[in-house]
């Protein structure tokens, strides 16, 4: 009996020390691996390797159409779903004028709905599914180029709800909390972004005193089932402010609300601004110019502008 009791502690202390060590290795071992495959987050220039595959584009651009101009299974590049999607204007010429090993344009596919409910016959998906489709999808894409392609660099721009996500990836990525480092992004452009401050980015042209309409009934939060009014952006674009552009007509309710005192009025009202003149019309000079620029027209040059600068790295 007494053997057995000594054999018992010596079993139990041996347990122990392998707990023990155990412990020491996990508190020790390097952390969960982010989007650029280094332990805690995307990887700095430091980490980098100095070429990567012969195959990787030098800028991969990411383009999110607006409400009711993408679909769930869409094309990324060839976009069918809607032939007069405001975002093919600045698109369907990068495409033409780069090659796809200078630039990849891609562009987002997802549900792209705003479901009104103060119209019991509308059927579309609610607002916050479709967001959050669009993010998930754009900041999949954006993480498997920055795996294979670790020195590509990236422009995110979207219309309407696609500024909506494309602005909030960004914040994400100027406040360290995105899929790739704040470095590899050269530049976000944001026409009639729901969720725009005057002065957080770069106004472009006439910029009006409203705020985005998430913004405007950012006190509501979720009281309008499916419809999240997130507010302003935590943090703004934090570092990459000074890459980031926004557009925004006055009187387009979307990127330039007053003030709000009635949610259910507002939500129908802004389902309406989707497809007013204001907010549809942004390829013309009728409502935005600069300099007799159209939104699109600006934004396809400021794009080219930027992908004619970016680095050109090394390739394997």
């Amino acid at each position: 009996m007494i053997l057995v009791g000594i054999l018992g502690v010596i079993a139990l202390a041996i347990l122990a020390i392998v707990l023990v060590v155990i412990l020491v290795i996990n508190l020790i071992k390097p952390g969960p691996t982010g989007p650029g495959g280094i332990p805690g987050g995307p990887s700095t220039s430091e980490q980098r390797p100095t070429a990567q595959p012969a195959d990787c584009p030098d800028v991969q651009t990411i383009v999110i159409p607006g409400t009711l101009e993408s679909s769930a299974t869409d094309d990324p590049y060839n976009p069918t779903a809607n032939p007069n999607s405001l975002m093919l204007k600045v698109s369907r010429p990068l495409g033409e004028q780069f090659p796809s090993s200078r630039a990849d344009v891609y562009t987002v596919p997802y549900v792209a709905q705003f479901r009104n409910p103060t119209n019991l016959a509308d059927r579309q998906v609610d607002y916050n599914v479709s967001r959050a489709q669009g993010n998930a999808r754009a900041k999949s894409k954006m993480t498997e180029v920055n795996r294979r392609c670790p020195l590509t660099g990236f422009v995110l721009m979207g219309f309407s709800q696609g500024a909506v996500i494309a602005g909030d990836i960004a914040s994400d990525i100027g406040n360290g909390r995105g899929p790739v480092a704040q470095d590899l992004v050269l530049g976000v452009g944001l026409i009639a972004d729901g969720r725009r401050q005057k002065g957080e980015a770069n106004d472009v042209g006439p910029s009006p005193n409203g705020v985005g309409a998430e913004i405007a009934l950012g006190g509501f939060g979720t009281l309008v089932p499916g419809i999240a009014m997130t507010g302003a952006r935590a943090g703004g674009f934090g570092d990459i402010k000074d890459r980031t552009y926004a557009i925004c007509a006055s009187g387009d309710l979307i990127c330039d609300s007053p003030t709000v005192l009635n949610p259910l009025d507002a939500i129908g009202k802004i389902a309406g601004a989707l497809n007013n003149p204001v907010h549809a019309l942004y390829n013309t000079t009728r409502y935005w110019d600069d300099d007799g620029a159209s939104a699109t027209r600006w934004m396809h040059g400021w794009a080219r502008s930027v992908i004619d600068k970016a680095p050109r790295p090394k390739h394997n």
